[in-house]
């Protein structure tokens, strides 16, 4: 056990020393207050203040952690060895910047509570973050710092104990539109069929008629490809479907149509499911509860994972709906067309909302790829920048989670680049 002392415990202190001791390193923890407890313990101990008590791991903190709410703040980024750190100390304390004040502005999303430019979609965009900006996105800091500090720890204290992880991947695979051509509705199929003739797409309408005709599965309907790979290579999958009201933003079939419902079931047998959630419920906790009961009546269970579709990801407001609707995790983190890590960690983490000063019992699952910077990236450099930062997961035995869309894998996309980094992403020859 690492018996921790700090002047005062706060929120955002347990918050943050929990998730790199215990839930990174596997250290367990004990924080106190009381100096002569401090003093009086034999075993390893932190102290975590504005000054030393005596000889004991020292880190001098900043103010961050002591404060409430959110404030500009002057951030320098400095190199640590071979990573980068920022909130620098002075040579006294045990390690040259405040490790735990540091993970928790990227942990907490710190900056996207501040004043910034978004995008199209009212979305907080990669070249806002400092990350970005200081070019260490493609790499999961968070937990180098982790790793780093253990290795300072068991210098100081040989015997203190911790878990050891595996190294892990998963993919996520994000259906907004099911079918291409089936159960459409007239009125939609007939607009579609004019303007593949319009633009002279006489191998669309030629496929459009066959699926009509049932002689030809749609070409979206890649399901049980996927499901076979599942089998045969062990991969884990998450499937998220979207089940919300038709609108300019969501176009996906109707929930009630029969063959949508099947491949739900059908997917559900083999892999989990969860909630690609729609545009409006990310905004409407009403929108939110109508598409989880419709997910809840089609696989007949609670919904445990959900995701925001591209448009939008509002932090603290949507994950505040997901936890009153007991939904406990989330898998939105990330930038969809720009790869790294977001939140600067490959690991999942409980949420902290700087507007309450509270964690949350939301899990936050991180990913570092998404499927759509391939349409704004050579097919080399993206292969290149995978592996490097599949390599970097793996140097702190994290979780590597990567996100397709249904339709990559279909005919009218070209499907083998697709599986060739779904197959990178999961060591398949």
């Amino acid at each position: 056990m690492l018996l921790i002392y700090t002047q005062k415990v706060t929120p955002r202190i347990i918050y943050v020393f929990k998730n790199i001791c215990t839930h990174i390193l596997g250290i367990p923890i004990k924080f106190t207050s009381k100096i002569e407890e401090f003093i009086a313990h034999d075993g390893a101990k932190l102290s975590y203040g504005k000054q030393a008590l005596g000889n004991e791991f020292f880190i001098q903190k900043v103010d961050l952690l002591m404060e409430q709410g959110f404030s500009e703040l002057e951030i320098k980024v400095l190199p640590w060895d071979d990573t980068i750190c920022f909130f620098p100390l002075p040579e006294a304390s045990g390690l040259p910047f405040d490790i735990f004040a540091a993970s928790f502005y990227l942990l907490s999303r710190y900056e996207e509570y501040l004043p910034h430019v978004k995008d199209e979609y009212g979305r907080f965009p990669a070249s806002e973050s400092l990350a970005h900006q200081e070019s260490f996105l493609h790499k999961p800091v968070v937990d180098i710092w982790a790793y780093k500090f253990r290795d300072v720890l068991l210098d100081r204290f040989p015997d203190l104990e911790f878990a050891d992880r595996r190294y892990k991947v998963g993919t996520i695979v994000a259906s907004e539109h099911t079918f291409i051509f089936k159960n459409k509705g007239f009125l939609r199929s007939f607009i579609g069929m004019w303007a593949d003739l319009f633009q002279l797409n006489i191998g669309k309408v030629i496929d459009r008629l066959q699926v009509w005709i049932r002689v030809k599965n749609d070409p979206h309907d890649i399901f049980e490809d996927l499901i076979d790979l599942i089998k045969e290579h062990k991969i884990y999958m998450l499937f998220m479907f979207q089940l919300s009201d038709f609108s300019i933003h969501d176009r996906n079939i109707s929930h009630n149509r029969i063959p949508h419902r099947a491949v739900i079931k059908s997917v559900a047998d083999y892999a989990k499911v969860g909630l690609l959630m729609g545009y409006y419920a990310m905004e409407n906790i009403k929108s939110l509860r109508k598409e989880k009961l419709r997910l809840e009546e089609i696989i007949h269970s609670p919904v445990e994972n959900v995701m925001n579709s591209k448009y939008n990801l509002r932090l603290p407001d949507q994950y505040n709906n997901l936890t009153e609707l007991e939904i406990n995790n989330d898998h939105s983190m990330g930038y969809p067309d720009v790869l790294g890590f977001r939140a600067g960690t490959c690991s999942p983490y409980l949420f902290y909302d700087i507007n309450m000063e509270v964690t949350t019992p939301l899990k936050v699952h991180p990913y570092a790829f998404n499927s759509e910077v391939a349409d704004n990236m050579t097919k080399n450099k993206l292969k290149e920048e995978l592996g490097r930062m599949l390599l970097e997961v793996k140097e702190v035995k994290g979780m590597f989670r990567g996100v397709f869309r249904s339709q990559d894998f279909s005919g009218y996309a070209n499907k083998d680049y697709y599986y060739s980094l779904l197959k990178q992403i999961h060591e398949i020859g």
